[in-house]
């Protein structure tokens, strides 16, 4: 009965550490799964200098914005930091490392799909052809504030609400709000797209927002989306 009882507790312990350092366990997570496409002769590994940045490394915008995608991340550069960087990249685009389907033969209309598996977005034209994706991070196994697991809930939707850059929380952070949201587009409850400020995880980590990078949310805000558009959550498992 004692064994049991230190079982449990070591459990419990174990569960508390990890929801407290999940934005951490997120990053770490990241950098081994770049340290491992590196193996795949696709890619190399580059170890982030004192001083550099995005810009300095990659001052071509499209090389830029490739490398950001594929690292899964819009966070500043800090030294040691290990990213991957196509090795054809000056004659890749984005659409060429996306982790979804280039083609779906069940759309018929715009379609935003949001993968928590993969931890992407896609757009797609009302052909089924992917036309944009990028990062995204979704609600979390559990959020500490809220005593519950928050996930994105799975299912189809329509966007019935779109804001400006403007948008934020009017209930996280607890009690009173406040968190930037920008270019939301609410489809499900209080459930949006919108951008990230700060960093998009390599993780679930939201209450339930499905976040993006900025320049991403403002696309799809002002070029893809209108009210009514149908946003697709797939399952987690």
């Amino acid at each position: 009965m004692h064994k049991l009882f230190v079982y449990m507790l070591r459990f419990s312990l174990l569960i508390t550490t990890m929801s407290i350092i999940h934005p951490v366990y997120a990053r770490h997570h990241s950098r081994n799964n770049q340290l491992a496409r590196c193996h795949t002769g696709e890619y190399e590994c580059v170890e982030v200098k004192r001083h550099e940045s995005w810009h300095s490394l990659f001052p071509d915008e499209r090389e830029r914005d490739i490398v950001m995608r594929v690292n899964h991340t819009n966070r500043s550069l800090y030294p040691g930091m290990v990213i991957s960087v196509p090795r054809n990249l000056a004659s890749g685009n984005a659409l060429d490392y996306s982790p979804l389907p280039h083609q779906l033969n069940d759309v018929h209309e715009r379609t935003i799909v949001f993968d928590p598996k993969v931890y992407a977005w896609g757009a797609y034209d009302s052909d089924g052809t992917l036309v944009k994706w990028g990062p995204a991070s979704g609600g979390s196994d559990w959020c500490r504030d809220l005593g519950h697991a928050c996930h994105t809930k799975p299912g189809s939707y329509r966007i019935y609400s779109l804001g400006s850059s403007n948008c934020v929380s009017t209930i996280f952070p607890l009690p009173d709000g406040g968190a930037p949201m920008p270019y939301c587009m609410f489809f499900h409850g209080g459930q949006a797209l919108h951008g990230s400020p700060g960093e998009v995880a390599y993780g679930n980590i939201s209450h339930g927002c499905v976040r993006l990078f900025v320049q991403d949310a403002e696309w799809i805000r002002y070029d893809f989306a209108e009210y009514g558009t149908r946003v697709i959550v797939l399952p987690y498992h």
